[in-house]
């Protein structure tokens, strides 16, 4: 047995301690990492302990890792990237918080930015560049080695957010001549192979997908078999221009486990895996929400400017609409100075208008963002919301009246009430719908601007209630 050199040996006793202390690093309730162990990769960063820093850090799963650069201090972001640098795979950077990780890579250097670069697949890679400044792009990209920096050149050529920024260049495709044996021979001897895969696909002789074959149907085929025989003809071929929103609908519709990319021409670039996807289901789910609030990316790492800026912007709009709305106030101070009720009133009727036009326009945005709302149902749709904003207004109106008229003991006051109840409720129905669908006509995201008109709307005819009363002269 060759005896250990130093190094290694020193290394023993610190990976004992890390195994002793695998019960302390993260919380059994909520799975995270302790404040302890957080704490001692810190101090262990302080005292410049890079040795104890990995033996810490190895035995973390890479979404743990992904998130202890997000939970320590961004001081020590750059000096814990250097002392685990292999254990940074596209799995950690993958799981990575975006601001967390455009941070890191800005305090790194270009050498390293481009060796980490070079350890991923080509769309992980991508995302670790793509938002650096073009000055730090050119760096980055003259480190790495040409073939590395012609494939990212080339899928930074692609539009943002698009199937071709998406996709990995790392895929399998053979010719519809071979047999299954020869697929298998092939695949055997190559050492170049993707690092996972589920399928390979079968082209003709321009390099155009005909159909695709899974391994477990090639490891079961005798090998004789021809592939034109065996492979599955049948697939969803993504355009490289696609929206990646649009990716993750296909995928979701068609139960997809990875998918071909084609460019104008229709010859295969790449393919896009399940595994991607997944991310962009989430990122988009909570990048609608958050729109819809006017909070912009709702991310705790977002730098503190960039988020005043937004919400900021967002409050100005609405604070417009807010004077807006209360103009139409101005119109009846007459009606309020005779009737002082009408004031107490007032905020339940255009209350209940925001939250019912809320609940309309949260459905409508979510069943366009998912294609449930297409041009062959929105009518089907808008009548949908108009039975249920009627029925609401009637209920709530209902239950109104009755208590204004316990309370007020005046009839007309109760009757106008249900009628302001039935209509902004209609109003807000039709306006949580009609405006989402509009937007979206006009190739506008509902899901930024729909807020601030459906408010407006609901706020300004909730109003109006004060002109109901006017209307039947109450005093």
């Amino acid at each position: 047995m060759e005896p250990l050199d130093d190094h290694v040996r020193d290394l023993i006793p610190l990976a004992a301690d890390a195994g002793e202390e695998h019960h302390e690093r993260l919380d059994d309730e909520s799975n995270t990492l302790k404040p302890s162990f957080i704490r001692q990769v810190a101090e262990a960063l302080d005292h410049h302990e890079t040795d104890r820093v990995y033996a810490l850090v190895e035995p973390l799963h890479p979404a743990d890792i992904a998130d202890l650069f997000e939970l320590i201090e961004p001081d020590y972001r750059a000096e814990l990237a250097r002392a685990i640098t292999d254990l940074l795979g596209s799995d950690v950077m993958a799981e990575m918080n975006d601001w967390v990780r455009d941070d890191l890579v800005e305090e790194l250097d270009p050498d390293e930015v481009a060796e980490l670069a070079e350890q991923m697949e080509t769309d992980d890679a991508v995302a670790l560049i793509e938002d650096l400044d073009a000055k730090d792009r050119a760096a980055v990209l003259a480190e790495m080695e040409p073939t590395e920096r012609a494939a990212i050149e080339s899928a930074l050529a692609h539009p943002h957010e698009s199937a071709g920024r998406l996709m990995s260049r790392e895929f399998i495709s053979v010719p519809e001549h071979w047999t299954v044996g020869e697929l298998t021979d092939y695949l055997g001897r190559k050492s170049d192979l993707p690092t996972e895969f589920w399928e390979v696909f079968i082209v003709d002789e321009r390099h155009h997908p005909v159909g695709t074959c899974a391994l477990s149907w090639i490891l079961r085929t005798p090998r004789n078999v021809a592939l034109s025989d065996v492979m599955k003809r049948d697939q969803t071929l993504i355009p490289v221009t696609m929206d990646q929103e649009e990716v993750a609908l296909r995928f979701q519709k068609y139960a997809l486990i990875s998918a071909a990319v084609v460019d104008p021409a229709g010859r295969l670039v790449g393919q896009i895996t399940v595994d991607d996807v997944v991310h962009i289901i989430q990122e988009e789910a909570g990048e609608d929400a958050l729109l819809l609030s006017g909070a912009g990316d709702g991310d705790i790492n977002e730098p503190l400017p960039r988020t005043i800026r937004t919400r900021m912007l967002w409050l100005f709009v609405n604070l417009g609409t807010a004077i807006l709305a209360s103009s139409v106030v101005a119109l009846f101070e007459g009606t309020i100075a005779r009737l002082v009720t009408l004031a107490v009133l007032m905020p339940i009727v255009t209350g209940m208008g925001g939250n019912a036009a809320t609940q309309t326009m949260t459905v409508t945005v979510r069943a366009l963002a998912t294609n449930q709302l297409t041009s062959s149902n929105t009518w089907r749709m808008i009548v949908r919301e108009w039975w249920i904003a009627s029925a609401n207004g009637l209920g709530l109106g209902a239950l109104m009246a009755l208590g204004c008229q316990l309370v007020y003991h005046d009839w007309w006051l109760s009757f106008v009430l249900l009628l302001a109840m039935v209509l902004n409720s209609l109003n807000a129905g039709l306006s949580g719908v009609l405006i989402p669908i509009v937007l979206d006509r006009l190739r506008i995201d509902p899901a930024v601007t729909s807020t601030v008109f459906v408010t407006t709307m609901t706020d300004t005819f909730g109003f109006f209630f004060l002109g109901l009363a006017e209307l039947f002269a109450l005093h």
